[in-house]
């Protein structure tokens, strides 16, 4: 008899554990909140924050306006189809180099969840570039799986010969 209260002290201790570990995960989870947008490292921390809350319009608005943009619709299908794909992916912002008053690069590191519970991820260091305009900072390229091979490429023109 006094073994069966002893069991069930234990199992009632460890079902008070398994709760308040419960609680804690959902009560601490913090959602992000977009950052200031003044400074290269703001609008990559931005850019991939809308990614990941999959908002492609506002992720969409800081892309630089120059030649060959790809459209909304184009930029949003690379995610949506998985041709992008951030769910394994995460960047950590490194050093900010300002190359003349219009023109930054800044260091990332892309860091990749492992594929199996048995090994590790791994980590790569990237650069993106941005630049200035109309007053603010936008991206000009970013590394692979945030920015697809093809945007602000010239268009192949085939040569007559």
């Amino acid at each position: 008899m006094k073994q069966d209260r002893f069991l069930l002290g234990i199992l009632i201790f460890i079902g008070l554990l398994i709760v308040a570990a419960l609680t804690l995960f959902f009560v601490r989870q913090d959602a992000q909140t977009y950052g200031a947008e003044d400074t290269p490292e703001g609008v990559i921390r931005n850019y991939a924050l809308a990614l990941q809350n999959r908002d492609f319009e506002r992720a969409y608005g800081y892309l630089a306006e120059k030649d060959n943009r790809p459209s909304l619709d184009t930029f949003r299908q690379a995610f949506l189809s998985r041709q992008l794909d951030i769910s394994n992916a995460a960047i950590q912002i490194g050093s900010v180099e300002l190359t003349g008053s219009d023109q930054a690069m800044v260091d990332l590191t892309v860091v990749y969840a492992s594929s199996d519970p048995f090994s590790t991820g791994w980590s790569s260091n990237e650069t993106a570039t941005l630049v200035r305009q109309e007053g603010g900072w936008r991206i000009s390229y970013m590394p692979y799986p945030y920015w697809g091979w093809d945007w602000f490429q010239p268009t192949a023109v085939p040569v007559k010969p």
